[in-house]
């Protein structure tokens, strides 16, 4: 019985910071991310020179064209779902159980989660914590904050972080200045950006980069002010 208890305060503990925690970043901006701090280890114990660039700026000084681009490249429901896309987990579902290759269904909310609060990995605990964070996200954020600490926090090259580092490093130029084929450069490396590169683009970038700008012209517009 104690047992049970000892386990059901931790429970309480966990879900009270956990909640403090999300809240505070409605407001104030992510600094540090766990991926941040792993890949600087790697980068230390493999003697390598550390990189670590990462300058947050607020969503209004981020190109519409970059917003737009990963909106397109990663998640096109991003503005209807409430965190989840069901049909391409049920599609991941089925392909795993014919045995034909597996494509992500993680939503922009699910990265965001995962980026911001927890580990890279493949677990089933990971994979528990990213569907509760990203509950809670997308309870107490906006999708425009969603997206504000997805562009500023993910990974964009090798320690490279966030949009305005990310357009520096590749275009010496400021988030807010991306021309649309320079945004979907951007999004183009976003599945491997440890390995690709945003510039010069490789022809299989040039190629994902033709992609996803059909995809933001047929997109259009999007508007992600929300009240929450």
């Amino acid at each position: 019985m104690k047992v049970f208890r000892f386990l059901f305060k931790v429970l309480l503990w966990f879900i009270g910071i956990s909640v403090i925690w999300v809240l505070i970043y409605k407001w104030v901006p992510v600094p540090v991310t766990p991926l941040m701090a792993i890949r600087t280890i790697q980068q230390n114990n493999m003697q390598e020179t550390i990189i670590w660039k990462h300058n947050w700026v607020s969503i209004d000084k981020i190109s519409k064209n970059l917003q737009l681009a990963v909106i397109c490249s990663e998640d096109q429901k991003f503005e209807k779902h409430n965190g989840f896309d069901v049909k391409a987990i049920e599609k991941v579902i089925k392909n795993s159980s014919e045995g034909k290759k597996l494509r992500g269904a993680s939503t922009i909310s699910q990265q965001t989660a995962k980026n911001v609060f927890l580990w890279p990995g493949r677990s089933w605990i990971r994979k528990g914590f990213e569907v509760y964070f990203t509950f809670l996200i997308e309870q107490l954020w906006s999708k425009e904050r969603i997206i504000e600490i997805y562009l500023n926090s993910i990974e964009m090259g090798n320690g490279i972080y966030g949009a305005e580092a990310a357009s520096k490093f590749w275009f010496h130029k400021k988030a807010s200045q991306l021309s649309k084929q320079e945004a979907a450069a951007i999004a183009a490396i976003l599945p491997n950006p440890l390995v690709l590169k945003a510039s010069p683009a490789s022809s299989y970038i040039q190629n994902r980069k033709n992609w996803i700008l059909r995809q933001m012209n047929f997109y259009g517009s999007f508007n992600l002010k929300n009240p929450k």
